[in-house]
């Protein structure tokens, strides 16, 4: 059994700890109001968005409206964004993403090429051997369009020059504060049914509008269909950005409170401790004046009959 004094240290130690969990889910609390403000901020333009999308991929001759609607005869290669977290303490986020990614993606028909966007989902690729083409961490706590515009163009660049031949999207969608689901969306090229369980969170499932373009159709095409790809790609960051913080937060708040009874019990041993300690103590100072006692009858004893 450890002694009363190991036992101080340890509990102290768990109370330091637990410490450093109430203040990262302080943190995470803070930062998780923000990204859901931003989530809610652009979840409608970014809906609208994949709604322009999915109606132009809907169209008569698609493939000869724009190249990043033409369909390949024959898909040699494929690309994933994949998007996790820079850092860990997260529960179950990243595993939950590194799982995904392998339980799609292992056994796929083509060779896969990653875009890792987070340095967890970037290690977890390269430990498996997969084959990273580029990499995005450290992006900003609240980061901007401009700062992820540059994932979404290289994408789209990847899939323009042949080097891939179709391109998927892994993320995390937020759904609410205890519920955040790992999802893929394919990106490129554009397919009518995807992003359809966000087109019926606005009732537009069916579209039926007409577009009239201005000044010229394949000016307005090369300019939005790419920028609409790439905002699909910050609205995933955004989304996943939301549910690291609420998993964080979550996972912080359950470390705080094991620590709390782990004192307890840790504590409670200590007190046990502390008592048996005290206890044999008393018995060794009881036991000691008994033996005393007889000690002295005897030499009186002793005496008398010397006397």
């Amino acid at each position: 059994m450890a002694s009363t004094r190991e036992m101080r240290l340890r509990i102290r130690s768990v109370k330091n700890i637990s410490q450093v969990t109430r203040a990262l889910e302080a943190v995470s609390a803070s930062k998780v109001r923000k990204s859901m403000a931003a989530v809610s901020a652009t979840r409608a333009y970014a809906t609208k968005a994949w709604q322009v999308l999915t109606h132009i991929a809907g169209q008569p001759g698609r493939s000869n409206l724009h190249p990043l609607l033409t369909r390949r005869l024959q898909v040699e290669r494929t690309l994933v964004v994949v998007v996790s977290g820079d850092r860990g303490l997260a529960g179950a986020y990243n595993t939950n993403v590194i799982r995904y990614t392998a339980q799609k993606f292992n056994n796929y028909a083509t060779p896969v090429r990653y875009i890792a966007v987070g340095r967890k989902g970037r290690d977890m690729l390269i430990r498996r051997r997969k084959e990273v083409i580029a990499e995005f961490s450290n992006l900003p706590a609240a980061p901007s369009f401009a700062d992820v515009s540059a994932i979404g163009r290289m994408a789209v660049d990847e899939f323009l020059k042949g080097g891939v031949d179709e391109a998927y999207l892994l993320y995390t969608d937020f759904i609410n504060m205890a519920r955040q689901e790992t999802a893929v969306k394919k990106l490129l090229p554009l397919e009518m049914e995807a992003g359809s369980e966000r087109v019926e969170d606005y009732e537009h499932k069916h579209l039926t509008a007409a577009y009239i373009y201005e000044p010229a159709e394949i000016e307005i095409l090369d300019e939005i269909i790419p920028r609409f790809t790439a905002l699909q790609v910050y609205q995933a960051i955004l989304e996943s950005l939301a549910s690291e913080h609420a998993a964080r937060m979550v996972a912080m708040r359950n470390a705080t409170d094991n620590a709390i009874e782990l004192v307890a019990s840790l504590q409670m041993d200590y007190n046990k401790a502390r008592q048996q300690s005290i206890t044999n103590d008393l018995l060794d100072i009881a036991g000691g004046a008994e033996a005393l006692t007889r000690a002295l009858a005897q030499t009186y004893r002793i005496g008398g009959e010397n006397g």
